[in-house]
């Protein structure tokens, strides 16, 4: 008892020399206060006390390696380390030591800055506060665990049982922005706060918030809080709620999806729209399960699902199916549909594989699904009428000249409700070789440049229809066949200026199925039958072109305008193909005379067709312009270079002259052009075919005779379009005299988003993708903001004439669409176009969007047409309170037949 007592006296007689006495240190440098320990003091006591002698029983007792049950338990964890700014007060009786202006304490995983902080020893606690200045109160404390952050008026933290008291609390969980009066930190994991205020605005005086008496907080999960009340602009609003919950975790949390309250729809009464379940699932994959529910009866049912797997692959999945009920059941209007739709799209990841690629781009369904959606999010794509579909793997076999591709294709027209699918097609390619080239692969003479080739593809095709689709019948009509294909081809100088080049081509078809004819004198038709079976057919061709480059130059001393380059490009060949249809022909009898035969050939009905008819022994012409132009800059006196002007992209004549046909033997001569003007702003494309022959009326039809036209050649049809894309960056003039890019990214090769935030569900209500989800105040002049704009203008034109009557105007239609950015908070979008043949306006749509800092508003509307609906939405940015919203729609009224 002696021993322990003395051990005792020396223990507190150490700890006072070791603090000495109360001083003022008046510097910046850093000071380590550690908790002094036995050890420590014992080693100092035998080196600066010689004259106290050691005896056995206090060496034992001061053995390190030894455990005693009277050892103090340490109460820090680890060493205090303190900087202050003026000056460190340390008070050896009080224990207590006092940091003033720009305080700064680490302990463990604590960090604590604030304008002053005390640390007492003998309550093992930390009390915090900010200074009082000519500015206010000022350096209020920070304080730091880990990846937690908060900012409070003052603070209390006690280091042996790791609770806090805390006023004035201000801290970041996520999104959100929490604000308590009284705050009591149970441990880690747990936080109490009175009088709290949440918001994701992070304004010094947010836009709103939700308020409430009592909260509990757990960091980095959640935040449940009792009765609460939304706040806007300090106005309290007569919106209550018994009780809140909150999810805070970094990580994507499983939830309820908020629905919408739909009563625009008049023949489907009142309803809920996207309301569901979220589902993460893990780091990789989620889901989510939404549906539409109507009183009459109509639902829907949605199933999302997006995946990445870093440097591997990503996608998303979705599937919708939607039951709808128009009229009452038991009246004649009463109809019903069941309607679907699938998407799927998947990237690989270059890194995961160079040598093998898998990649799906999937959307098929019903042919009305969009049409007669019960969601008003799919109005946009009523428009469309197609639906394609691939998937495709292709790889490549390292150290050969061979790559295979199998592709899984799906076309759908939305208007005739077709299919048209191939499940699969594959395709084997050998890229060029060069048998006879030299050493090194050096091919200078006509034998070394010799290369051959070779394609193989097969295809099991199915055409169906909407009714057969996912049925047997499907499969009935479905062909399969493989077409092999081989050529080589050289080339030769010749004439110095001229490039000679042969080439020969050799095809051969197997397909598994064919067709018979016969005739049924009962029914008097001619009944075609398909059967299964090995059939084959083989064809070839040779040819040979001649062709050379002639260039142009057209020189100016005056103006601007230096020079004019003309390059002309004409090529003419040769090809000769034997009729190798002859050897299939087959007679079938087609009515009920005898001598009434119709001929037909087994592969007609084939996947690659029948054989080529007839022997083709023709000369084609092909002529390709461009026309380029050197411009001098404005200043004569500048260091810029001529500026090179592309007057005409292209300027292409194509025809052919069949030497083995009877009559008719030049074809049309195809003709297209194009050309971009006004620095590339404007896209001018012009195409059509010229007919030489005359036609005459043979049962109301314009069949061709075998004479020329008076004025050689006739237009049968053209086409024309124009692209015109300007804004206003294209007048805003850099320092450096460039013209600045268009912020939208508009451009003539990149037009713009013409309807600016695109509707879609999985985006929460047409949220925009890049709205600033902070919801922080964006600086810009009020008075005099400039009003950013850009046009989009899309002419197009369709003429036709068949020699009988005067030609006519098909199509005669202007599309226009751009962005309005009347402030720089608010923006206006639209999309419209005028048929001017038959006057009047074409699918319209207008979108209009306020940024309200921490909240987003938008509405997008149709005002008239089938498709007339309109939707409203104002909602808070965050996807914390993304359920903390108001939106208003009404569908258009739909109808099935």
């Amino acid at each position: 008892m002696q021993s322990n007592l003395s051990y005792i006296l020396l223990f507190c007689c150490f700890f006072f020399i070791e603090i000495g006495f109360s001083q003022d240190i008046k510097s910046k440098e850093k000071t380590i206060v550690p908790l002094p320990k036995k050890d420590t003091i014992l080693k100092k006591k035998l080196d600066t006390l010689p004259t106290i002698k050691r005896d056995s029983l206090l060496a034992k007792e001061i053995n390190t390696t030894t455990k005693d049950s009277l050892k103090p338990k340490e109460i820090l964890d680890d060493i205090i380390v303190h900087v202050a700014k003026d000056y460190t007060i340390q008070n050896a009786k009080e224990k207590t030591v006092t940091l003033y202006n720009e305080a700064n304490i680490t302990y463990t995983d604590i960090d604590l800055k604030a304008g002053i902080i005390i640390i007492d020893y003998k309550k093992n606690t930390l009390f915090a506060k900010g200074i009082i200045d000519s500015t206010g109160y000022t350096q209020r404390p920070v304080f730091k665990q880990g990846s937690q952050e908060s900012e409070q008026d003052s603070l209390i933290y006690n280091f042996k049982s790791k609770r806090a008291l805390i006023y004035g609390l201000k801290t970041q969980q996520g999104e959100m922005y929490t604000y308590g009066n009284k705050t009591k930190r149970v441990n880690d994991s747990t936080i109490y706060i009175r009088k709290i205020r949440f918001t994701t605005s992070d304004k010094e005086n947010p836009d709103y918030y939700i308020t409430t008496n009592k909260a509990k907080l757990v960091p980095g999960k959640k935040i449940i809080v009792g009765t609460s009340n939304l706040v806007l602009a300090d106005v309290p609003t007569p919106l209550f709620l018994p009780f809140a919950y909150f999810p805070m975790s970094d990580r994507a949390v499983s939830g309820f999806l908020m629905p919408t309250f739909d009563t625009g729809s008049s023949n489907r009464g009142i309803g809920l729209q996207n309301g569901g379940y979220y589902f993460a699932i893990n780091d990789y994959v989620d889901l989510a399960l939404t549906g539409d529910a109507y009183s009459n009866g109509s639902w829907g049912l949605r199933i999302n699902s997006n995946y990445n797997k870093r440097y591997r692959f990503n996608g998303n999945f979705s599937l919708n199916f939607e039951s709808i009920i128009n009229g009452i059941r038991g009246f004649d209007d009463f109809s019903k549909a069941s309607n679907f739709n699938l998407r799927w799209s998947h990237n690989q990841d270059q890194k995961a594989s160079p040598n093998s690629r898998f990649t799906a781009s999937v959307n098929l369904g019903s042919s009305q699904f969009f049409r007669q959606s019960l969601n008003q999010f799919n109005v946009s794509q009523s428009q469309n009428n197609t639906f394609n579909s691939s998937i495709n793997y292709s790889k490549t076999f390292v150290g050969t000249p061979f790559n295979m591709a199998v592709t899984a294709t799906h076309q759908q027209n939305t208007n005739t409700e077709s299919i048209t699918m191939t499940l699969p097609s594959l395709t084997l390619n050998m890229n060029r070789i060069y048998p006879f080239a030299g050493k090194g692969g050096v091919k200078k003479n006509p034998i070394q440049k010799l290369g051959f080739n070779y394609n193989m593809q097969g295809q099991y095709l199915i055409n169906t229809t909407d009714d057969e689709f996912f049925t047997s019948k499907m499969f009935e009509t479905a062909r399969s066949g493989v077409q092999h294909r081989t050529s080589t081809n050289t080339n030769i100088k010749a004439f110095k200026y001229f490039t000679l080049s042969p080439t020969a081509n050799y095809q051969e078809v197997w397909q598994f199925d064919y067709i018979q004819k016969e005739y049924d004198a009962t029914q008097n038709v001619v009944v075609t039958d398909t059967l299964r079976g090995f059939k084959s057919y083989r064809e070839y061709n040779v040819g040979v072109s001649l062709s050379t480059n002639i260039y142009g130059t057209f020189n100016f001393k005056k103006g601007r305008l230096k020079a004019l380059r003309h390059t002309f490009r004409p090529s003419i060949s040769y090809s000769y193909r034997p009729d190798f249809q002859a050897n299939h022909i087959r007679q079938v009898q087609q009515s009920a005379n005898p001598l009434d035969l119709q001929e037909y050939t087994i592969f007609d009905q084939g996947i690659y067709g029948g054989p080529s008819s007839g022997v083709s022994n023709s000369i084609g012409i092909a002529l390709n312009n461009v026309l380029e132009a050197k411009v001098a800059p404005k200043d004569p006196d500048s260091d810029e270079d001529d500026e090179k002007i592309m007057i005409l992209n292209n300027l292409n004549f194509n025809t052919s002259y069949n030497i083995a046909a009877d009559s008719l033997r030049w074809s049309n001569v195809s003709f297209n052009a194009g050309t971009r003007l006004f620095k590339d702003k404007l896209a001018l494309n012009i195409n059509g075919t010229l007919d030489p022959y005359q036609v005459v009326e043979v049962n109301g039809n314009a069949v061709r005779i075998n004479k020329f036209n008076p004025g050689i050649f006739r237009l049968t049809n053209a086409n024309i379009t124009a692209n015109y894309s300007i804004s206003s960056s294209d007048f805003n003039k850099k320092d450096d005299g460039k013209k600045d890019e268009n912020k939208n990214g508009n451009g003539a090769n990149n037009p713009p988003d013409t309807m600016g935030a695109e509707i879609d569900p999985t985006t929460r209500n047409g949220r925009r993708q890049n709205a600033n989800i902070g919801g922080g105040t964006v600086e810009t002049d009020l008075y005099r903001a400039k009003i950013p704009w850009s046009v989009n203008l899309v002419y197009a034109a369709n003429y036709t004439n068949n020699g009988l009557q005067p030609g006519s105007v098909g199509v005669h239609t202007l599309g226009f669409s751009g962005n309005i950015e009347l402030s720089p908070k608010w923006k206006i979008g639209y999309s419209s176009g005028y048929d001017i043949k038959n006057g009047a306006f074409s699918f319209s749509r207008f979108n209009f969007t306020r940024d309200l800092d921490s909240w987003q508003f938008n509405f997008n509307w149709v005002p008239f047409g089938a498709n007339s609906s309109y939707t409203f939405f104002i909602g808070v940015k965050s996807s914390t309170l993304a359920d903390l919203k108001w939106d208003k729609n009404k569908p258009p009224d739909r109808r099935l037949f």
